[in-house]
């Protein structure tokens, strides 16, 4: 399933924008208000999505899955309506955009969390754990490949068909995956004496008594929607990803504005930069983990976001005629995109099992986890995109102070809010580390 959900992802988070700007003919301006109040009202229902998440995961796997049915399904419809609006004018489109927004990125959401806890109940140590969220990313990459380059290879519509397929693929899949252990099992259960692959339903080996309830979780339940606040290393963790995400977020957000007023680049350019940014993600991702293995997650984590900083401001160096060495950028921030996907969720796995959550609360974990990602994606274009237009940036602009703004905006902004992400993983995480 993450396949789909990562097709789905760059349409709806890099290439809409530009879509709807350029196609539709609407302003920045509202563009950005648009999508910062859609995804700031699905970023909202997240932790109750987790909350009602960790609900069904009392049940049988049966019941997950078909909801997941239901989700895909909305999904699916959304997409669908979102990219082949029957309106054309300014007002009735915003709106009809708006219904459909909510919709998509709601059903997205839905489905994404179930998928994600799913994984994170099956447990394991620290190199298992980047080993079960790696393959998912890494299967996510390759829908992000594919769906760069289909819109413009196959159109809109083939893609949209190829999307309503991989859904079914990914669900079906699904069904078949190894089911996560039941509560009361996982509650007396080591996370490192898991295996990362095999698993006997009925067996559980060398049980552990399980940790004693704190008063945090006494008081505010075990599958509280507020309990991971309770817990110090979700708090940190969550400030790094927050500003991190944000600092990805801004030049996905602006990419193709840049590739296409600053660079100059050819149409036909487009798929190469996003497949060869998604591509070398993909491929980095089994070379982080040997890092992982013998520095820990944190530290690679974080040496994936000094080596973006270092990509991105030589990327403030090019202009007209660059797709070259712009190409050799989407690449090297390919590959420190690699962390980002593969790492921040393992840590999150190993933070619910150390505070002694796992197989209760995990659907109130990434409910924020994944409040927090629409968050950033919400500032990025809500912030961004206005603040461009107020600052002169049209789309199509070609005027040096316009697209020095675009620049900085896209180039030296992230690899500000990149160090300070790298400040605060170190202070917050790595330097508490025994």
């Amino acid at each position: 399933m993450g396949f789909p959900l990562a097709f789905v992802a760059l349409p709806l988070y890099v290439l809409l924008p530009n879509y709807y700007a350029r196609a539709f003919g609407v302003p920045l301006a509202a563009l950005g208000a648009l999508l910062l109040g859609a995804r700031l009202l699905d970023a909202v229902i997240d932790p109750l999505l987790g909350r009602w998440s960790d609900h069904l995961f009392t049940r049988a796997p049966g019941t997950v899955l078909a909801w997941a049915a239901l989700a895909s399904t909305l999904l699916g419809l959304g997409f669908a309506l979102l990219f082949f609006p029957p309106l054309r004018s300014l007002n009735a489109l915003l709106a009809w955009a708006a219904v459909c927004l909510l919709l998509t990125y709601g059903a997205y959401s839905a489905l994404s969390i179930l998928h994600q806890s799913w994984g994170a109940r099956l447990g394991g140590d620290e190199a298992q754990r980047a080993s079960v969220v790696a393959w998912r990313e890494g299967l996510g990459l390759l829908g992000v490949v594919l769906a760069s380059v289909a819109p413009l290879v196959l159109g809109m519509a083939a893609t949209t068909a190829l999307f309503f397929v991989a859904l079914a693929l990914g669900w079906l899949a699904w069904r078949q995956a190894r089911k996560p252990l039941a509560p009361q099992l996982a509650l007396h259960q080591d996370p490192a004496a898991r295996p990362a692959v095999s698993y006997t339903p009925h067996v559980v080996t060398s049980p552990i008594p399980a940790p004693a309830a704190s008063a945090d979780t006494t008081r505010l339940g075990r599958a509280s929607i507020w309990l991971p606040f309770a817990r110090p290393a979700f708090r940190a963790l969550l400030a790094v990803f927050v500003v991190n995400g944000i600092a990805s977020a801004v030049p996905a957000t602006l990419i193709l504005f840049f590739v296409q007023d600053r660079l100059q680049a050819t149409a036909a350019m487009q798929p190469l930069f996003l497949g060869s940014y998604f591509l070398s993600a993909a491929l980095s991702i089994p070379l982080w983990l040997k890092l992982v293995e013998r520095i820990g997650l944190a530290r690679t984590w974080g040496a994936g976001m000094l080596l973006a900083v270092a990509v991105f401001v030589f990327a403030a160096q090019l202009g007209a005629g660059d797709s070259a060495a712009f190409l050799l950028v989407c690449a090297l921030s390919g590959v420190a995109l690699g962390t980002d996907l593969a790492l921040p969720a393992a840590l999150l796995a190993g933070t619910i099992a150390s505070s002694g959550d796992r197989g209760q609360a995990e659907g109130a974990y990434f409910g924020w986890w994944n409040f927090a990602t629409k968050l950033n994606l919400a500032l990025a274009a809500g912030i961004a995109l206005p603040a461009l237009a107020w600052l002169g940036y049209t789309p199509g602009a070609q005027d040096a102070a316009a697209l020095q703004t675009l620049t900085i905006a896209y180039c030296l902004l992230p690899c500000g809010l990149k160090l300070l992400a790298a400040t605060l993983l170190y202070t917050l995480i790595i330097r508490k580390t025994p």
